[in-house]
């Protein structure tokens, strides 16, 4: 019986089959360690010589890297050292990294993904204008750029950005204060497939913009015009008329833009972000009163 037993372990043990065993590229690259945050992929390559050379394969062949639940954590050299032979990312996001990334860090990355679809630069302050026009120059299939409070986007790289990515679907410049009409107006007549613009907190922009964007992208659904002091009741006009498939409108601090342009677009259930006239007159009524007198809208 002992020796029946001991040949009983003996045989468990010779078909043990450890977790690096596996086949990398058919079986843990793309139907395990896709599954894992990025925080733990780097904890991972701490392990062992085995481990950091199953994440290098893993990191080479992915093709989303989202750096944003760690990127104040991360040394700029991990950085680099991640993504030295991946030439396969459709989506690469920064948000987060603004204490570190720089233009040294991000071009080699931009210059070897041409097929990134996806880039989110969002508060990447200690980027330049020659980050972006990498961007426009390496990535033509780009798709959605997020680049709020860049205040380095600057005229020429938007018109960079606006002659080689004409595929381009949405964008995000809030707080790109360089920024005024004559750029905005340019990126509307080159990317006519523009279904989603952030023009948030730009008091350069005007009525002149949101027109132009109106008249070349019809497709758009969300227009985000938070803070533009200088946009009026005529444009939004001209977007209720030219936009049917306008979804969402934020026009909060807009003070210039009344009722009589939010109206129409109300009738359409676009989702508008500041409630109207007699709405917001009952929530101030009921801050006051401590509830809600009943009123008859019908009437």
């Amino acid at each position: 019986m002992s020796y029946q037993g001991s040949s009983v372990t003996q045989a468990v043990h010779s078909c043990r089959c450890d977790l690096l065993d596996l086949p990398w590229e058919d079986i843990l690259v793309p139907h395990i360690l896709c599954y894992l945050p990025i925080q733990h992929l780097v904890s991972l390559q701490r392990v062992s010589k085995q481990f950091h050379s199953l994440i290098q394969v893993y990191l080479a062949n992915c093709r989303t890297f989202d750096l944003s639940p760690i990127g104040p954590s991360i040394p700029k050299e991990a950085f680099c050292s991640m993504l030295k032979d991946n030439k396969v990312l459709h989506s690469l996001s920064l948000q987060n990294c603004s204490d570190w990334v720089t233009d040294k860090e991000l071009l080699p990355v931009i210059g070897q993904n041409q097929h990134l679809q996806r880039v989110d630069m969002s508060g990447c302050a200690w980027l330049t204008r020659h980050s972006l026009v990498a961007v426009s120059l390496s990535c033509m299939h780009l798709q959605h750029l997020g680049l709020a409070h860049c205040e380095w986007v600057d005229s020429l790289s938007l018109r960079s950005l606006a002659d080689h990515c004409r595929g381009l679907e949405s964008i995000d410049l809030t707080a790109c204060r360089q920024l005024k009409d004559d750029a905005i107006c340019y990126l509307a007549k080159k990317c006519l497939k523009l279904r989603s613009l952030s023009l948030a907190v730009n008091a350069n922009v005007t009525d002149e913009s949101v027109e132009e964007v109106a008249k070349n992208c019809r497709g758009l659904e969300q227009l985000d015009l938070t803070g533009c002091l200088r946009v009026r009741n005529q444009s939004i006009r001209t977007l209720a008329e030219y936009c049917p498939k306008l979804q969402s409108l934020k026009v909060n601090h807009c003070h210039n833009v009344t009722e009589s342009s939010l109206d129409p677009l109300r009738k359409r259930n676009v989702v508008i972000d500041v409630e109207p006239p007699l709405q917001r007159a009952l929530v101030l009524l009921q801050d006051v009163l401590g509830f809600a007198p009943f009123i008859n809208l019908q009437i």
